[in-house]
């Protein structure tokens, strides 16, 4: 029976000493590793999706939803997404070393303070295997070492895309333990990477709720959390109708299954029986489950929410309706029942807009666009680890220079103090 303590140790030790070569990797060879692990990918597509045809029949029978089998799936068209995300960070600046001030002092110092990589980061993350080509990719431009535990739904398919990282490695001439995969389905591990204080330097949880939780509640190491996307947008009284309707049709049915998919749409008590019942309307003829307060329920189909529906993230053709007075009583609702994550107002009124993004402090505020952009690789990030919904260090879309401290480079002149 494999040791979990001593395997993840072992992983913690390789992390640790890859991560002090990799703090000094030129921005070439890291651009090396990035290029040759998107070709592998790409060349090794057939054997990617025949792994991931066995994490969708575990998934199947593990009774997963739709939606989470929409996240665990990967076809063409998403490796060559993997592919192009991979190329993309590659193709981006180095962060490590980038002086992000300077100055001197009367005493005759010069002082920088430059970016630095963290060291080793953890990445716990659930059914999307994606995260592992992504956060393989991010941390190593950013010189960490990365130590991935993916769920177990894509336990094959993140096996197969970690190999094509390490050929990345290998072909770059840099150390193949900059990235590692626990290669277990054994939930111990989780429970060993949160008290590696002597090895990570900081975890990264991306998943459900119940994941975030835990690693919250009992990590010790510091956690960068990606919280649940409880998604709302406004419908201002001011909203044009033709933009309303198109965003949030979006927002909700492009790919329920992810974070930034619209999960509740407040409407202005003016406008609810004109855009509102538009909205609603196209929502349930795209075959989107409404469940609205006691005004929306009026409309057929619609089926009368419980206050279990505020604050859900659904990640389903399902989404929660409500009518409010105004742009406050928007704003209250949002802090009473969101996540940090996301939060959109649909509105031509440049005051409201403006009063909406002061009043709320969500990581990503949006007007007049679909929540499904709250992407890293959609901000010109190239990709993403998460969102990060705290408010310390890195928040929001976290990319590549997210993923760096600073220190501080003092140069005199056999200066002295007096």
């Amino acid at each position: 029976m494999t040791d979990i303590g001593e395997m993840m140790q072992t992983l913690g030790r390789a992390a640790k000493a890859a991560a002090e070569e990799l703090a000094f990797a030129s921005a070439e060879q890291k651009r090396q590793a990035l290029l040759a692990a998107a070709d592998a990918v790409w060349e090794r597509r057939a054997a990617i999706m025949a792994a991931n045809a066995k994490d969708m029949e575990f998934g199947a029978d593990k009774g997963l939803s739709s939606a989470m089998l929409d996240r665990l799936l990967l076809d063409e068209p998403r490796l060559e997404s993997i592919v192009a995300g991979l190329r993309a960070v590659a193709d981006q600046a180095d962060p490590v070393g980038e002086v992000l001030e300077d100055w001197d002092r009367p005493n005759g110092l010069h002082i920088r303070r430059v970016r630095t990589p963290l060291g080793v980061i953890g990445v716990i993350y659930e059914s999307r295997p994606n995260v592992t080509a992504d956060a393989g990719a991010l941390c190593l431009m950013a010189g960490n070492a990365v130590i991935l535990r993916g769920g177990s739904e894509s336990f094959h398919s993140s096996a197969a895309l970690h190999g094509c990282l390490v050929q990345g490695l290998r072909a770059a001439g840099l150390p193949e333990a900059s990235i590692q995969l626990v290669p277990t389905r054994d939930r111990a591990a989780v429970r060993e990477m949160l008290t590696m204080v002597e090895h990570i330097d900081v975890i990264v949880p991306r998943g459900g709720k119940g994941l975030v939780g835990l690693v919250q509640r009992e990590a010790r190491v510091p956690v960068f959390a990606h919280l649940e996307g409880i998604v709302h947008i406004y419908i201002d009284a001011a909203a044009d109708p033709e933009k309303a309707r198109a965003v949030i049709l979006n927002a909700k049915t492009r790919r329920t299954g992810i974070c930034g998919a619209a999960e509740c749409v407040l409407i202005h008590q003016d406008v609810m029986e004109t855009i509102g019942r538009e909205v609603v309307t196209a929502l349930l003829a795209s075959g989107v489950e409404v469940r609205g307060d006691a005004a929306v329920a009026t409309l057929e189909g619609v089926r009368p929410a419980t206050q279990a529906d505020w604050g859900c993230e659904y990640l389903d053709m399902i989404i929660a309706a409500k009518v409010v007075a105004d742009a406050d009583a928007a704003i209250a609702h949002i802090r009473r029942y969101g996540s940090g994550h996301t939060d959109c107002i649909l509105t031509e009124d440049d005051a409201t807009a403006e009063r909406f993004f002061e009043r709320l402090d969500s990581a990503i505020l949006m007007r007049n666009a679909s929540t499904q952009f709250a992407d890293g690789g959609e901000f010109g990030m190239g990709a993403e680890i998460g969102i990060a919904t705290g408010k310390l260090h890195a928040r929001g879309p976290v990319g590549a220079a997210q993923l760096t401290s600073f220190k501080y480079l003092v140069v005199g002149d056999g200066t002295l103090r007096a």
